[in-house]
């Protein structure tokens, strides 16, 4: 693996890059960083020019302008350059989760030379659905209990609401170091997420019309209809005309099921 770090407008953005072949790019969700991706950025480096990043203000990004709040389009503009910059001129093969499943969106509906095939994996997109103005205003609701109780009583409602467990405590002892480094870094920028990124973000609606003229996977784990990334990944699949590819695992099913995950990941990148 190598690490650099590219200057973009307003952040200095950490990468790393590994293995040879087609590039393939993979998008985080949340508050993650480019170490959630490692074992299945280690797998699928077999055959592909692996790219993994840490979004803007977050982790070992830094941002070199004042925080404001954020856009998905804007880590998109982010992703955009880091192709530029280590793709080698060719188109990637793209896959995101979660936020990043929507910043692939829009990396694909604004620069579709780049992008040869997008597999989008319970994407968040919020604001497609019919009781969309409930959701941001229990998101209003989660960033105000931030503000007043701190960061663990707004993540738990947050989870509560959406059915997805937030990042385990990083001080378990039972996690080796690095897990333990990486989850302290999730955790501090939990902060960022909440302050300038939770309402902006779910507000994102994706083009439609440029996903059904792309190569387009949209993928589901295996939780069910327990959580809310089930209804927003079955709402835009009605939208796109598309059906939905499983994958094994739940929301993190690239870290639980990770080799499983890097097979489903191979076949729907080359369907």
């Amino acid at each position: 693996m190598r690490t650099g770090t590219l200057t973009v407008p307003g952040a200095e953005i950490h990468y790393e890059v590994r293995g040879a072949g087609p590039p393939l790019l993979l998008l985080n969700g949340g508050e993650a960083d480019a170490a959630m991706f490692a074992p299945l950025a280690a797998l699928m480096a077999e055959g592909h020019t692996v790219i993994t990043f840490d979004p803007r203000g977050h982790s070992r990004s830094r941002l070199t302008a004042s925080p404001a709040e954020r856009r998905i389009e804007e880590r998109g503009h982010d992703a955009h350059l880091l192709l530029d910059a280590l793709a080698g001129g060719e188109p990637a093969y793209v896959f995101g989760t979660s936020y990043g499943a929507m910043t692939g969106m829009d990396l694909v509906a604004r620069h579709p030379g780049q992008v040869r095939a997008l597999v989008a994996h319970e994407p968040f997109v919020i604001d497609l659905l019919p009781d969309a103005d409930q959701w941001h205003a229990l998101f209003q609701e989660v960033c105000e209990l931030h503000r007043r109780e701190g960061i663990r009583p707004a993540l738990d409602r947050l989870s509560r609401a959406i059915g997805v467990d937030g990042p385990p405590e990083p001080d378990a002892e039972a996690l080796p170091a690095p897990v333990r480094e990486m989850l302290a870094r999730i955790h501090a920028n939990v902060e960022t997420g909440l302050t300038y990124e939770l309402r902006s973000f779910s507000r994102f609606r994706p083009d439609t019309d440029a996903l059904r003229a792309a190569r387009f996977t949209l993928a589901l784990g295996d939780e069910g209809p327990k959580t809310l990334l089930h209804r927003t990944t079955r709402t835009l699949a009605d939208r796109v005309g598309t059906e939905v590819t499983g994958f094994p695992g739940g929301h993190v099913g690239y870290l639980t099921h990770t080799a499983d995950f890097a097979v489903a990941l191979r076949g729907a990148l080359t369907a």
